[in-house]
């Protein structure tokens, strides 16, 4: 007898009651077999990690370095955590007792101590192995575990800080190789996963989805954040598609606590394979430098000086007689593209020109004053910047003049420009209204004004003149060592 034709059945007393009950029963059953169904469904569509951990597993390693401790750094009896020490190192923070103190002493007879934990990545058959610059830096021993529990001694084969990635080599053949992916194929909201030894819990596996692409959190990288949970111990170790791939290495977390809190970053796996690649190969980076210090373009500074949309990279400050200032790079000037290829950000700049082979030219294009120009720079290879010199008043300068843009400014003097060289210029006296509302402040020199180049307080006076009207007055100043474009609006 069917459902339906069992409703319907005329039953006398208790027997009726029971068959509405089953009934009812039945019907709620119906009702809930295409939710139950739903549910099942959607179940299907969450990934499944097995088959991947099962892959790429066996080629994540654990790193542990170590030190030979003298006799009065803190020892085991410290109370610190080993585990913790990774942490500690990567944000310079030092640990009680002098040990992993930037410039503890170091060194002594004594056995080698635990001093910190990371993980890492085989990379090629025969031994070679991807981690973080800071797992292994400093360490005076490496120990390499692979899944298998077999442990071998590592030798560093190049690191590099500013990137953050090292290789280490161990003498083993036959090793589980990872396969590098595609990063121009990674999105926001994708499936990752990582693996690693979280506070020293070797191939603990978590997952997440990229939650944004090109985080600018360091001068030569655009990180990949995510929100799969990373901790110290965690290190090195890959981030890793859902098609088995390595796009990334994590390297740094956003904590308040030392703990996981929903944040995390990872090397993009294109940016390390090249620095890799050098690092086997010579040992060591090398950067291409044209030698400016830059700032973002903000959209009031972009509009106020006709740039149009916020793009490209503020010259701040040229090294004197290096490259940008050899070519005729000025402090002030915005680059918006380097050989063709767009600045949209300032952090594009280090890294294009950071690619390009010490030795070969490069064509800048810059923004200056109100149009733009094609400068040639001879790219010299990366080391450290040259300050330039802080302004310094000149004995004798002549009084102020006010403008109504409430600045009183005075002459700069000729031994001032030699001393700073500069073409021109007038120092600021006093501040006061709008100027002081836009961060202008006693001491810093004008260099332009309105799109205008200033010389002296003559002609400084005359643009004022004519930009008090305007909506916003740009105004390039140098202020100490640095240059910089402040926006005043008279109005307000």
């Amino acid at each position: 007898m069917s459902e339906t034709m069992m409703t319907l059945l005329p039953m006398p007393g208790v027997g009726r009651r029971l068959v509405v009950r089953a009934a009812m029963a039945l019907a709620f059953v119906a009702a809930l077999a295409p939710q139950a169904g739903a549910a099942q469904g959607r179940a299907e569509l969450l990934p499944d990690f097995t088959e991947l951990v099962e892959k790429v597993g066996p080629s994540v390693v654990n790193i542990r370095t170590l030190e030979r401790a003298n006799r009065n750094s803190a020892g085991p009896g410290s109370g610190i955590d080993p585990n913790m020490e990774e942490f500690f190192k990567r944000f310079g923070i030092p640990l009680p007792g002098g040990r992993g103190a930037p410039g503890a002493p170091r060194g002594g007879d004594d056995e080698p101590q635990q001093r910190g934990v990371g993980s890492g990545f085989i990379l090629s058959a025969d031994g070679y192995v991807m981690t973080n610059a800071h797992v292994v830096d400093g360490a005076d021993e490496l120990l390499v575990t692979l899944t298998d529990r077999r442990e071998f001694k590592a030798k560093v084969i190049g690191l590099d800080k500013r990137t953050d990635v090292a290789v280490v080599k161990i003498d083993a053949t036959g090793l589980p190789a990872v396969k590098l992916g595609d990063i121009n194929r990674l999105k926001v909201g994708e499936w990752v996963m990582a693996i690693g030894s979280p506070f020293g819990l070797e191939n603990s596996v978590t997952a997440g989805i990229v939650s944004a692409k090109g985080r600018d959190t360091g001068d030569y990288l655009p990180f990949i954040q995510t929100d799969v949970a990373i901790n110290p111990g965690n290190s090195g170790g890959p981030l890793i598609n859902m098609r088995g791939e390595v796009v990334g290495i994590n390297s740094q977390i956003y904590s308040r606590s030392g703990g996981f809190m929903g944040i995390s970053f990872a090397i993009p796996i294109d940016e390390a394979s090249r620095v890799a690649d050098q690092l086997r190969a010579g040992g060591r980076v090398i950067r291409g430098r044209i030698g400016v210090t830059i700032a973002p373009v903000t959209k009031e500074v972009a509009e106020s000086i006709g740039l149009g949309k916020p793009a490209g990279a503020l010259v701040r400050g040229a090294e004197s007689g290096g490259p940008a200032d050899k070519a005729g790079i000025e402090a002030g000037d915005i680059i918006t593209k380097v050989d063709g290829r767009v600045i949209e950000k300032s952090g594009d700049l280090p890294r294009l020109v950071g690619a390009t082979k010490p030795g070969s030219k490069t064509v800048l294009q810059v923004f200056r004053r109100g149009g733009y120009r094609d400068i040639s720079v001879t790219v010299a290879e990366f080391e450290a910047d040259t300050p330039t010199k802080v302004a310094q008043a000149e004995p004798g300068a002549s009084a102020g003049s006010k403008s109504a843009l409430g600045l009183t400014v005075s002459e700069l003097g000729d031994a001032a420009r030699r001393e700073l060289k500069l073409k021109g210029g007038v120092k600021v006296e006093a501040v006061d209204g709008a100027a002081a509302k836009a961060g202008l402040r006693e001491g810093d020199i004008i260099l332009a004004l309105d799109n205008t180049e200033i010389n002296d307080v003559k002609q400084f006076m005359a643009v004022s003149v004519k930009a008090e009207k305007a909506r916003a007055v740009s105004v390039m100043v140098r202020r100490g060592e640095w240059v910089n474009y402040l926006v005043i609006r008279p109005g307000r």
